[in-house]
């Protein structure tokens, strides 16, 4: 039920490497794996949690050791978060940034093979929006979450701006 002080720093330790690990190696699969999650993806989480809960806890299987791995999973999800959200720079690593997949009903496939993203799946987000055309987006992006945000056409006025970077503008008739 205890431990020693060395055995818990050794723990402490193991966590915090599996951890930043884990966290570059999800990182490193990209937005699409995190907000689109299959059987397949939780399959692969379920035995990643368990292949990295021996290399966090060594043979330690004391109460102490797995408050300690839980704790230090904690502080550094607390400690990544708070700088998170002060250094724009850091949110951008982590989490990634958009990817625009529609602008002006038109399909930006290289953006799409970038995001991994398929036409049958960007279009299955369009039907989960309500639309029925590309020609109805004027802009469609793959949101850092993972999720793809759709703005059809009928949503904005002219001159606003769905984006600090776009500006919509009046279309000719």
């Amino acid at each position: 039920m205890t431990a020693s002080w060395q055995t818990l720093l050794d723990v402490a330790l193991r966590t915090s490497v599996v951890y930043l690990a884990l966290l570059v190696g999800l990182r490193l699969t990209g937005t699409r794996q995190l907000g689109q999650m299959s059987t397949f993806d939780l399959v692969l989480l379920l035995i990643i949690a368990n292949a990295v809960q021996n290399a966090m806890v060594g043979p330690d299987t004391s109460l102490a050791g797995g408050l300690v791995a839980a704790g230090v999973l904690i502080g550094w999800h607390r400690v990544i978060d708070w700088w998170r959200l002060r250094s724009r720079r850091l949110a951008r690593l982590i989490a990634g940034e958009g990817i625009m997949l529609i602008h002006d009903g038109k399909l930006l496939e290289s953006h799409c093979r970038r995001a991994g993203v398929t036409r049958d799946e960007l279009l299955q987000a369009l039907r989960e929006h309500g639309v029925a055309d590309l020609a109805d987006v004027m802009l469609a992006v793959l949101e850092p979450d993972g999720a793809i945000s759709v703005i059809r056409n009928d949503e904005i006025t002219p001159g606003a701006r769905p984006h600090h970077r776009i500006k919509a503008v009046r279309r000719s008739q």
